[in-house]
């Protein structure tokens, strides 16, 4: 009772699950994804043991097509079970089994995996493939967004609209780089779950996003920044002039309190798109 995209960044490598459903919670069950392995969508009667487990055997070497046959050989309730399954190296296989309910069916092409069961009409999983290949070259969690609208805009899920979720990770893309999982992010419960998941994206990418470009703070925003720290108790005082360790210690905690940690660069150099932010919420 869900659509669903898994797909690859044929450049970076990085791997992830998009998908929607008039279900609660959608995320908690249908994606599954580890970087440098592969990425899984299990859904129609969902059996989500197909997650972990075919992560594992991607992970031992097997071919996607291995792993169907041996979903197909180990659970009598194949045939009402469908899913998209990416391997790191591109290839793709997605499964509708014969008892999933009409109308279902999938696609596969290079890197992605398109599946969906109860929905319009197949014309869901072809407008999705269609904002796949035109997203090209995007961000791998903007792309299977942009997918997983286009699915939602054709129809998606015939008995209409509760969650959806985004998964993705690659190397060094988690918080601080200390990890591989990169988006995480779900509307569990809402009547438009997947703009309310754009909404989500835009915020993780505007929190933890890390600078594309920094500049010199010039002197005019510097002194607004050292006004707004006074404020806002960041500091008692701060001496005018070049930036300073007082000055850089209020605020790297400022930083830390709106978390904008990832966008923080030091020695009076700012990300724009973290000042954009403080201006816009404190004022010019």
């Amino acid at each position: 009772m869900t659509f669903s995209i898994v797909g690859r960044d044929p450049l970076t490598g990085d791997l992830g699950v998009a998908v929607a459903s008039k279900f609660l919670a959608v995320g908690a069950l249908v994606p599954f994804v580890r970087a440098g392995v592969g990425a899984v969508a299990t859904q129609s009667y969902v059996n989500p043991t197909y997650g972990p487990e075919g992560l594992r055997l991607l992970a031992s070497g097997r071919a996607p097509q291995e792993i169907a046959a041996t979903f197909r050989a180990q659970d009598a309730g194949f045939e009402q079970r469908q899913f998209g399954l990416v391997a790191a190296d591109g290839r793709a296989v997605t499964h509708t089994g014969q008892q999933c309910h009409a109308w279902a069916g999938g696609l596969t092409r290079e890197d992605v995996a398109i599946q969906g069961n109860i929905l319009t009409g197949p014309e869901v999983v072809d407008a999705m493939l269609a904002a796949w290949e035109d997203a090209q070259g995007q961000p791998l969690p903007r792309r299977l967004l942009a997918a997983l609208r286009a699915g939602d805009a054709a129809g998606g899920d015939r008995r209409g609209r509760q969650s959806a979720a985004l998964l993705c990770a690659g190397p060094g893309r988690g918080y601080a780089g200390l990890s591989d999982d990169w988006v995480n992010l779900r509307a569990d419960d809402h009547t438009d779950p997947c703009a309310e998941l754009e909404r989500l994206l835009d915020l993780h990418d505007l929190l933890f996003g890390r600078p594309q470009t920094t500049r010199p703070l010039t002197p005019d925003e510097l002194d607004w920044l050292r006004a707004l720290l006074v404020r806002g108790g960041y500091a008692g005082t701060l001496a005018g002039g070049p930036w300073n360790a007082e000055t850089e210690a209020a605020a790297w905690a400022l930083y830390g309190t709106e978390n904008l940690e990832e966008r923080w660069v030091p020695g009076g150099e700012v990300d724009p798109a973290a000042l954009a932010y403080l201006r816009e919420k404190f004022g010019s």
